[in-house]
């Protein structure tokens, strides 16, 4: 299998750093794993759904969206509470604490089948993009999805940092 797997997330990319990382990436196919496929404010406005799209198709990049992939409301307030008991903002956060991480092997990844996604790529398909928002990946469910993938598939995986 000649796939490789990199994860970005887009806190800390302004917009023509983050296509420009996607494009020195290579990448050919973008997969969106958010839940809401939106982000507030206007630094980040180029990452809702629909800009998004947009810029990706004139790059040449194909879009996927998977919210099976998407950690739930009760996914997401176990780790609300678990920042909230260490006092971390959500931007500020480094890693996912362990009851998040349980909380999405169950709801989640348990049910995912890493196939299911191999089977949505284009046979040409080389490079596939994991997104979501935070900054660091291990603050973010795209590390778990990654290492599912890596794992199931011996594929290599390369995490796009700002």
């Amino acid at each position: 299998m000649d796939i490789k797997i990199v994860t970005i997330g887009v806190y800390g990319f302004d917009e023509v750093s983050f296509f420009e990382a996607l494009c020195k990436a290579k990448v050919d196919t973008f997969c969106d794993i958010r839940s809401r496929r939106g982000v507030r404010g206007a630094t980040y406005a180029f990452a809702n759904s629909k800009r998004l799209q947009t810029r990706l198709e004139e790059l040449g990049i194909r879009y996927i969206y998977r919210k099976d992939l998407g950690p739930t409301k009760i996914v997401r307030e176990k780790q609300a509470a678990a920042d909230k008991v260490t006092k971390t903002p959500k931007r500020k956060r480094t890693q996912l604490g362990e009851t998040f991480i349980k909380a999405y092997h169950v709801e989640c990844l348990n049910a995912f089948d890493p196939q299911s996604l191999l089977d949505e790529l284009e046979s040409d398909a080389q490079v596939v993009a994991l997104f979501c928002v935070e900054t660091a990946p291990e603050a973010c469910h795209r590390s778990l999805v990654a290492e599912k993938l890596a794992n199931t598939f011996s594929l290599e995986v390369e995490d796009i940092l700002p």
